[in-house]
């Protein structure tokens, strides 16, 4: 770019007379990350909070104040700020007009003197059994402890108002809608569990929790085009896979040329391996991806696919909006989950993860010996391109935020050079306010590079050569550019082959020494 000149904002370049020494400050540029994570869902009639409103939160206080103790949305967002305590996080209530909440029923018939104690997603209720106590007691006191349950640690409540009458606990689920038929009521199988004999607790569902959220589309374009790169909305129903594409599409959604706000979907789903890759099967969506949970085993699943959802997201922001340091396109596999439990029965939590990948475009998880869930491959829905051929250009969700941050960085570095100038086939006079396709092409290659040394693409000798830059033959005021960006891949495989020997050969020796 031509620098022969100096170039003023505000100074005129002529016409001063009288004796001054003056300087006019200008900025030289410095790109600076704005990303968010936005978590929906419903809030309680004790959540402060309008719907269709982005709030940004950093507290469980907030949280609770906003969006209501035990509801739904509260406890998607405990998840994201356990998984990511320095998570740039936002609230956002859709409407839950017309759902129904699940309600089940626990029954308790005259126990032992002893411990009694179960798990509501996870979350154990004890209750010490004394002689004298009745059912109707005990019920009572199950009632309240579901009631007034806070884990000090996690942040935990349980999703459920509880009332008791004779012997029976009435439970209505805080989290309306088909979504509540995941939460898991459990009672440990143990010899020192007083509830664990045959009849003594019996749980049955009344109302089966029915329907998804009618409002999305009016959550997610009350967005506008803020900053909203990585959004957790638990549904994955049609209706609501159908919003978010609606939401994100390349033509005149977040990804259209004209708006290039961006944005990716983190939803759930939770079924065996022939469930989600049909799932995943119906879908071809670059902008969502699917956190697939292993459908519920004998024992049930302590954790919802949707707080898997959640920590996900949580867990991955601060690499994929990461153009800094190389962490945008790195490998995700043994990332731990917080909070995140994992089927009880060993036999439904691993699954054919090359199938769930590659062909169903659903994300897995590994469970460690200890029981903690890993990540192991999250990735998007795309699979064909539009001759309907696969295609795995899209198929990482790093390459999607490779390319999100990395045309923002680009965006903003080439403003600063290019920005409030004028145009010209050349710059004979090396004026500082006209530019040409070559000064244009140099600056470019020049982010470029900036961008290989934060991680984000790779191979500035070749984009530098591949790179085309000129003026539009119809507008001389438009320049247009082909710009060939390589993406930095993360490192999935690693294949060895190894062979096996008794004693090395001298043959292969000596042709080694050789």
């Amino acid at each position: 770019m031509a620098t022969g000149q100096v170039q003023f904002q505000q100074i005129p370049g002529s016409g001063l007379v009288a004796p001054i020494f003056t300087a006019e400050v200008n900025s030289g540029g410095q790109y600076a990350t704005d990303t968010r994570c936005i978590v929906i869902g419903h809030k309680n009639a004790a959540g402060s909070m309008q719907l269709n409103r982005a709030y940004r939160v950093s507290s469980m206080q907030q949280i609770d104040q906003l969006a209501g103790p035990a509801s739904l949305l509260r406890e998607l967002a405990r998840v994201a700020l356990r998984n990511a305590p320095a998570l740039d996080l936002s609230i956002m209530a859709t409407s839950d007009t017309g759902l129904t909440a699940r309600a089940q029923t626990i029954t308790i018939v005259s126990p032992a003197v002893g411990v009694g104690y179960f798990e509501i997603m996870g979350q154990r209720i004890q209750i010490n059994v004394a002689s004298g106590d009745t059912a109707t007691t005990i019920a009572s006191a199950l009632a309240s402890l579901i009631n007034g349950y806070y884990d000090p640690i996690s942040y935990a409540m349980i999703p459920y108002f509880a009332t008791s009458s004779a012997g029976v606990v009435t439970l209505g689920c805080s989290h309306p809608g088909a979504i509540g038929n995941e939460i898991d009521i459990y009672v440990p199988p143990s010899p020192d569990n007083v509830f664990a004999a045959a009849g003594v607790f019996t749980v049955a569902q009344t109302t089966a929790g029915a329907g998804s959220p009618s409002g999305l589309a009016a959550t997610l374009a009350a967005l506008g085009d803020d900053p909203a790169d990585l959004v957790v909305a638990p549904w994955s129903d049609s209706t609501s896979l159908g919003v978010y594409a609606a939401w994100s599409n390349d033509v005149s959604g977040r990804w259209a040329w004209t708006r290039q706000s961006y944005g990716h979907v983190f939803a759930a789903a939770a079924g065996n391996l022939s469930t989600l890759t049909t799932l995943g099967n119906a879908l071809n969506d670059r902008h969502l991806t699917i956190c697939g949970w292993p459908a519920a085993g004998a024992n049930g699943n302590p954790t919802p696919s949707y707080l898997v959802a959640a920590a996900t997201a949580a867990s991955l922001y601060p690499w994929l909006t990461d153009v800094s340091y190389g962490n945008i396109a790195r490998a995700h596999k043994g990332r731990p989950l917080i909070d995140i439990k994992p089927p009880r029965d060993v036999s439904v939590r691993t699954t054919d993860y090359n199938s769930q990948n590659k062909y169903g475009g659903v994300s897995t998880y590994d469970v460690a010996p200890d029981g903690t869930v890993l990540l192991s491959k999250i990735v998007t829905t795309y699979r064909t391109n539009p001759s309907g051929l696969s295609d795995a250009t899209f198929r990482n969700v790093q390459t999607m935020f490779q390319i999100s941050m990395g045309l923002k960085y680009m965006r903003a570095r080439w403003y600063d050079l290019f920005g409030q100038k004028s145009l010209a086939n050349d710059n004979p006079g090396s004026l500082g306010v006209v530019v040409t396709p070559a000064d244009i092409k140099a600056g470019m290659v020049g982010v470029h590079a900036e961008t290989c040394a934060r991680g984000i693409f790779q191979d500035n000798a070749t984009f530098a050569k591949l790179l085309q830059v000129r003026i539009n033959p119809d507008n001389p005021a438009r320049v247009d550019c082909f710009l060939p960006l390589e993406t930095v891949n993360p490192l999935d495989i690693l294949a060895a082959n190894a062979t096996i020997y008794l004693m090395y050969p001298n043959t292969l020796v000596s042709a080694v020494a050789a």
